[in-house]
């Protein structure tokens, strides 16, 4: 939870609305509270401890400096191969259309009708200059996409009928938007193809072949994410079995190491994959991923659970602890887990690997990304008015906690085999001289995306340059399954920021390309601070109010006790009958946190996260459901604790109504009487939050 309020456990399992999420809580290791307190704490407490782990000796970054440079020469000489490559170069998401098409692809993901999609398709393509862009790419597949936006965007625009370019149009537009829709589309496939090995398992496999013959390995994922039915899991359960499989067939006894594996997301094979129903995922999820990890361990193949938004860490985690603890499997090394760096809770989680492994005598794959929920994950903490956000706002930062993070995998070789997964030549560089020159196969491997990282490890794997392994991930699936994916992919390689889009620009001088992130964060006049354009959630609308304060329900607490950092508080009769929107209930005695056994990651301290008072029924939990979900009794009850006309303020929700809500297992509501109340307006001389 947030860094604000307290209260005992005991309060918690009393208290109706926080009833059900105080079941069952998991005892939690030492290492496991670390992760949980480094969840929102300020970004410049996360990255100034990660400097020292990130840098480099002079002599040694002189090296690296030399090796990304070649990397970098190498791949420019090459030049761009076109495809989505030369697609991301030429729409840069700096430029207005390519934001229009980002918007496009991703708006058409959840508009269900034909007519809001031609009204966005109107809206976003009719004003782009497209002929601007038209020849300027030597790849055949960047000027056919253009010259189909150009004219679809002329098709949308043109609503004269002068000249004979008028009459085309109104020809060609005689088919309507249906046309151009169908034409989107298309584009869409042709660009989701891109980053799909195939459509099927079958297919992907013999698309492997030519680069598997070159030394590559691979890595598979079934597309499909965030099962919504129990049929959609059972489907996508079915599907990584059946890849399985096909994959074991194909690797022909390779091993871990030497043939391909599977990646599988947990939230396709559950559809309540979230806190809230903790239990029932463990009772009904943990058997369906045994059983796939059973089927891997049989075909002599890898999986791992792949990474998803900050939410979700801890119930994989708990997953994860079962699966190394399960005896079925004792022996097998190719239980995997994804780690994302920009995540501020990345080293910690780290510790966390490497103890659990050791605990269970075996040796995990760890694969270290640097992020691909980054946009969402930054929304979602604005919207939701948290403490602060889970993930760095600079680049820089996420490629500092890379380069930490590596570095505390390769000092554990007996218990992670890592898989780094980069397309960043400096970061490549970096950990091949943190690892030293002796390579042994099984030391550790590249990771990288398919369709869009082998030009940089061509010439890695051969051993032009480095002489190192790499595995591609390969989505399979079909267009149906790919958009959300491609949007991603986009995204994260679109932006000005990315190594894809700036080392295909020879505008950019390579001396920027390989510059040491270290370096550049304490160059910085604020090292470690924030980014200043990213507002704050809490100060999301400036300084002209402040966001209304939202309850973190992730991580989960520990059962033995609350972080000091963590804390949270129940509503309580008396608060709420005088009216004042405080609580005057605490914890007593809330337990530390201990310092993490073998940890050189600073756990965080209370004064990390500060707690203050919020306005009264500002939490995201008492906003639903509305007014509907009460009697008309309680209406009137309701009405009745406004505030009086002698200017004395009444109680929010009679208590009354409270306890016939709890009982019902619903959370209490906010009323407008909240908005005239301000921040820190407790009287307590110590810090609490306030509620209804």
């Amino acid at each position: 939870m947030s860094g604000s309020g307290v209260v005992d456990e005991a309060a918690v399992a009393a208290s109706g609305p926080f009833g059900a999420f105080a079941g069952g809580l998991p005892d939690l290791s030492p290492l496991r509270r670390a992760v949980i307190a480094a969840c929102r704490r300020p970004e410049r407490d996360c990255v100034l401890p990660l400097l020292e782990e990130a840098r480099l000796p002079p002599e040694a970054a002189r090296r690296v400096a030399e090796d990304a440079r070649r990397l970098v020469e190498t791949l420019r000489r090459q030049g761009t191969r076109g495809g989505v490559e030369g697609l991301i170069q030429e729409y840069a998401l700096s430029s207005q259309e390519g934001v229009a098409l980002m918007c496009l692809a991703e708006a058409l993901l959840r508009i269900p009708d034909a007519a809001t999609r031609d009204a966005l398709i109107r809206d976003k393509i009719a004003g782009g200059d497209w002929a601007a862009h038209l020849g300027h790419s030597p790849s055949p597949f960047v000027n056919a996409a253009t010259w189909g936006l150009l004219v679809t965007g002329k098709l949308a625009a043109t609503r004269d009928e002068a000249g004979l370019s008028a009459a085309l149009t109104r020809l060609i537009a005689r088919g309507g938007e249906p046309v151009i829709r169908t034409g989107v589309d298309l584009a869409m496939r042709m660009m989701g193809e891109q980053f799909v090995a195939g459509r099927t398992i079958a297919e992907a496999l013999r698309h492997a072949a030519r680069l598997e013959a070159k030394g590559f390995t691979y890595s598979y994922d079934m597309l499909g994410e965030a099962a919504v039915t129990a049929e959609d899991a059972e489907r996508y359960r079915r599907a990584y079995a059946d890849a399985i499989a096909a994959i074991g067939a194909a690797s022909a006894g390779r091993g871990v190491l030497r043939g391909p594996g599977i990646s599988i997301k947990l939230s396709a094979l559950h559809p309540r994959y979230a806190r809230a129903q903790r239990d029932r995922v463990l009772a009904e999820l943990y058997p369906r991923v045994r059983d796939l990890a059973r089927l891997a361990e049989g075909h002599g193949i890898g999986l791992n659970i792949d990474a998803e938004e900050a939410d979700r860490l801890d119930l994989s985690l708990d997953i994860l602890e079962r699966l190394a603890a399960e005896p079925d499997l004792a022996g097998w090394d190719g239980l995997g887990f994804v780690v994302q760096a920009y995540g501020k809770r990345c080293p910690f989680v780290i510790d966390v690997l490497i103890d659990l492994a050791r605990r269970c005598r075996r040796r995990l794959m760890v694969r270290l990304v640097k992020g691909a929920y980054w946009d969402s994950e930054i929304k979602r903490a604005q919207v939701d008015g948290l403490a602060d956000f889970p993930v760095f706002t600079r680049k820089v930062h996420t490629d500092v906690s890379y380069l930490a993070c590596a570095r505390r995998l390769l000092a554990a070789p007996d218990a992670v085999f890592p898989q780094f997964a980069t397309h960043n030549a400096q970061t490549l560089a970096s950990i091949v001289e943190m690892a030293g020159p002796d390579f042994r196969l099984g030391q550790y491997e590249f990771q990288c995306l398919h369709g869009m990282g082998e030009p940089l490890y061509e010439a890695v794997v051969a051993g032009e340059i480095l002489q190192r392994p790499c595995r591609i991930y390969a989505p399979v699936g079909t267009h149906e399954t790919l958009l959300a994916y491609l949007v991603r992919r986009l995204l994260e390689n679109g932006a000005n920021t990315s190594f894809v889009n700036r080392v295909a620009d020879k505008a950019v001088p390579v001396a920027d390309l390989i510059a040491d992130p270290v370096v550049a964060v304490e160059a910085a006049p604020d090292p470690g601070a924030p980014h200043p354009r990213i507002a704050a959630p809490r100060a999301l609308y400036g300084p002209a109010r402040a966001n209304a304060a939202g309850l973190d329900l992730h991580p989960p607490p520990p059962a033995t006790g609350w972080p000091p950092t963590i804390r949270h508080c129940v509503p309580t009769r008396r608060g709420c009958a005088r009216g004042t929107g405080t609580t005057s209930r605490t914890g007593s005695n809330p337990s530390a946190i201990p310092a993490a056994p073998r940890s050189r990651w600073p756990v965080p301290s209370e004064s990390a996260t500060s707690t203050r008072c919020v306005p009264a029924g500002a939490s995201r939990l008492w906003r639903r459901p509305r007014r509907r979900s009460c009697s008309s009794s309680a209406r009137s009850s309701a009405r009745a604790t406004r505030p009086s006309s002698s200017g004395r303020t009444g109680a929010i929700r009679s208590w009354t109504v409270c306890r016939k809500r709890a009982r019902r297992g619903l959370p209490g509501r906010r009323t407008s009487t909240a908005r005239a109340r301000s921040p820190g307006s407790c009287s307590r001389a110590t810090p609490t939050t306030c509620w209804p």
